[in-house]
């Protein structure tokens, strides 16, 4: 199959600008400043949990909405940092440091622009929907179980990565500050009820704006025996926000005896890990906006931005960032149609950024806290849970071993494991799908398709046994096959036909074990005859070699054939042309 440049990277900003309307750019720009407007206390959220800070996370949405925005392959796709890699950064940033995180970033960007050349955009349909489910429920509780400490005010330093350690720390040293539980109880309630009043603010920033002002004017005016100083915000822990920071690398520090390439190897699966999250969530975000504004985004094209914007962005400090589907959502809502709305949406960031920054100080950690519980909140995908649990079956399986090695391990092993199990599941279900039947006395013609209808019975010589594949012929059905052609009796079947015609393609075992039987059974003066092969497995037989091990006459194109080559090598016609 041939692809053009077109096929690998053809951005959609250049596409719809030709015929670009002032009506269009007022539509994008309103959508692009309510998405930036909504992307500020994410992106802060996002950037604190990961183990950054503040600057850093929107420093990401910023230079990688905007890189996704003008270099993407779908119109309304908004990219930034987002929750699912909240997990794997904290842990590469726990093990390896911010200079891990860099290269871990970099090379995952890679392996996306990689994926994208390699025309790998459908790569969403490989991954089944189980594990994205059950790793996604993972990240939520997760990212819950990390707000704990400024929900509550805590105050805690050093809490443990581990999803179990982590728990037991909390209930060791769990001493609530009551102001900032309070910020927090407030926040989370704004959170659930303002989209019953209006959907048009979302509830996240309603919470930051409410929490904010209450907090400062209990900081300015409440009396000091209040104890209204325990309630922590951005400007207490982290330097505030003053620009785009100057590019930089950063040196790695190597542990003793290490060398860089070493290093690398290690941060490979966290990479992989990266990168995977970074497509499926991107690719899955932009299919979802397909559907909504009628459009059809091209996959490669998406993959290539995602990488760039992930090679770029660490060298500005920035984190990991894919598509994100709420964000995206909200720009579709309030009329977002073009690229031009991300730009929008970048630019106001831009701007938060550089004139808003002691405001942004300002903002409660415990409030960020109640944000995040909701984003947990809504990741979870507890009624897809829920749907599953009544009907178990496997795929249930699936996605509860995927969702418990996400929280107790991590996102690596979730997704490796998940994928691998899916895979074996799979294949068994394809194996019992694929039947195996015997006929030794009639065949009735008019249940199948590869014979002529309205016929008698087919009768089976005597000393004849055919067998009919029903199914794929790969490696779960070709031992099982096998078993049962050795214990057949060469004496009482001589010859034995092999019905191929529901046969769709046939693997690398099937055509070694297929081989091996013809080499046995030359041996012990058993004919093997082929009916109903089709042609692409025919192609695949030739190139196996199977055809030079057999009299190509007992290749026949169906049963009738096939049964009249059995009557004519059991009467001593071998050279018969069926």
């Amino acid at each position: 199959m041939q692809y053009s440049l077109k096929d690998v990277f053809s951005p959609k900003l250049f596409q719809t600008l030709r015929g670009y309307t002032k009506a269009q750019f007022g539509q994008d720009a309103l959508a692009g400043i309510i998405v930036g407007i909504v992307a500020i206390p994410l992106a802060i959220a996002f950037g604190i949990s990961s183990g950054v800070g503040p600057t850093e996370g929107l420093v990401t949405a910023i230079i990688a909405g905007l890189l996704i925005s003008v270099f993407g392959g779908s119109k309304v796709q908004i990219g930034g940092p987002t929750g699912a890699f909240i997990v794997i950064i904290y842990g590469i940033i726990q093990q390896f440091g911010l200079s891990g995180l860099m290269i871990a970033t970099v090379m995952a960007g890679i392996l996306l622009v990689l994926m994208g050349v390699a025309h790998l955009g459908s790569v969403i349909k490989f991954v089944p929907y189980p594990v994205i489910v059950g790793f996604t429920a993972g990240i939520a509780l997760t990212i819950f179980s990390t707000q704990m400490n400024d929900f509550f005010g805590l105050g805690l330093s050093n809490v443990p990565a581990n999803f179990i350690d982590k728990w037991i720390y909390y209930f060791q040293h769990f001493e609530v500050q009551w102001w900032a539980f309070g910020v927090g109880l407030f926040s989370l309630l704004v959170c659930i009820f303002m989209p019953k009043i209006t959907k048009r603010i979302p509830g996240s920033l309603a919470a930051i704006i409410c929490a904010t002002f209450v907090v400062w004017l209990l900081k300015n005016y409440a009396p000091e025996s209040w104890g209204v100083a325990g309630i922590q915000t951005i400007s207490d822990l982290y330097e505030l926000p003053h620009g785009i920071p100057a590019p930089h690398v950063p040196e790695l520090e190597l542990a003793e005896g290490e060398t860089f390439f070493t290093t690398v190897q290690k941060l490979f699966p966290s990479a992989f890990t990266i990168a995977m999250l970074g497509a499926i969530e991107s690719l899955l975000s932009a299919m979802v906006a397909d559907g909504v504004i009628g459009d059809k985004h091209n996959s490669n094209t998406e993959l290539i931005a995602q990488g760039v914007a992930n090679v770029v962005v660490p060298f500005f400090g920035g984190i990991p960032a894919t598509g994100a589907i709420a964000r995206t959502m909200t720009n579709i809502n309030n009329g977002g149609r073009t690229p031009v709305a991300g730009v929008v949406h970048a630019v106001v960031l831009l701007l938060v950024l550089l004139f808003l920054g002691q405001l942004v100080g300002m903002i409660p950690m415990s409030c960020l806290a109640a944000v995040l519980i909701m984003v947990a909140y809504s990741m979870s995908g507890w009624k897809t849970i829920a749907g599953l649990v009544k009907h178990p079956n496997r795929d249930l399986w699936v996605l509860l071993i995927t969702f418990f090695l996400t929280v107790i391990f991590d996102l690596t092993v979730a997704i490796e494991v998940g994928i691998l199990l899916a895979l074996v599941l799979f294949l068994m279900r394809t194996s019992e799908e694929t039947h195996i039947r015997t006929f030794h006395d009639e065949i009735d013609p008019n249940e199948d398709t590869d014979v002529q209808s309205n016929l008698e019975h087919l009768t089976i010589p005597a000393g004849v046994e055919v067998y009919e594949i029903d199914g794929p012929y790969f490696f779960g059905i070709a031992n099982r096959f096998d078993d049962i052609m050795t214990h057949v009796s060469s004496e009482k079947y001589p010859i034995r036909i092999i019905r191929m015609r529901k046969v769709p393609f046939v693997d690398s075992t099937a055509m070694h074990n297929l081989s091996m039987l013809i080499q046995r059974s030359h041996k012990e003066g058993i004919t093997i005859i082929l009916s109903g092969v089709n042609d692409h497995v025919h192609k695949q037989l030739m190139g196996g070699g199977i055809e030079q091990q057999m009299d190509p006459h007992n290749i026949c194109s169906n049963i009738h054939f096939a049964l009249r080559r059995a009557e004519d090598i059991l009467a001593g016609k071998t050279n018969s042309p069926y």
